[in-house]
């Protein structure tokens, strides 16, 4: 499984940050006297933070930005997945290139920074690019054209399935990343970040 290029999501695959997010999420519906379970906050932010501001904020004006101010707090001490910083360095080792590619804005420079893991990137594509959102494949377009990248050499790995649709429609390989579960539809399902390399 090893490739030159590797095309990064951020949440849920290098950093462990749903639990931190849930965490933000509950203590704002909370200050609006909305409570929820835990691990159905958990579970809707697995699918997107959109989802789950539909599911159980739609009706609380400006939700959506207090949660990010939160969650911001949150992400000042940022946690990654055991074997992160490693398998970033071993690529870079091996002559290879990381790239990023984030819903957030270039609040992710910070977490990267903070994380100590911003040096092992040639570029980070945050949500202040502009592109369209995965799965829609711009953003991987991009750095394909950009960096001049041979799509048999890159592989995009994420923890969503929009992870997964967006590298295959950038006609890359693609690899699924989740501690429990498998996607039928990566080229690769990973258990742990130590296997990507």
């Amino acid at each position: 499984m090893i490739y030159k290029n590797y095309i990064w999501d951020l949440g849920g695959t290098l950093l462990n940050n749903y639990e931190a997010s849930t965490h933000a999420f509950v203590t704002v519906l909370f200050r609006h006297g909305v409570v929820c379970l835990h691990d159905e906050i958990y579970a809707a932010l697995k699918i997107s933070t959109a989802y789950a501001v539909e599911q159980f904020a739609s009706n609380i004006p400006d939700f959506l930005a207090e949660y990010k101010k939160q969650e911001a707090v949150s992400l000042e001490k940022p946690i990654l997945f055991d074997g992160a910083k490693e398998t970033l360095g071993k690529i870079i080792e091996a002559g290879g290139k990381n790239f990023m590619i984030s819903h957030r804005d270039k609040q992710v420079l910070s977490i990267l920074e903070n994380a100590e893991i911003v040096q092992y990137f040639s570029e980070v594509v945050t949500s202040d690019n502009k592109f369209p959102r995965k799965p829609k494949p711009d953003s991987i377009n991009y750095l394909l054209e950009k960096y001049k990248l041979d799509k048999h050499e890159t592989v995009m790995i994420g923890d969503r399935e929009i992870d997964i649709e967006a590298g295959k429609s950038a006609g890359s390989d693609t690899i699924f990343f989740d501690s429990l579960i498998e996607n039928q539809q990566a080229t690769y399902s990973i258990h742990s970040l130590r296997e990507v390399f």
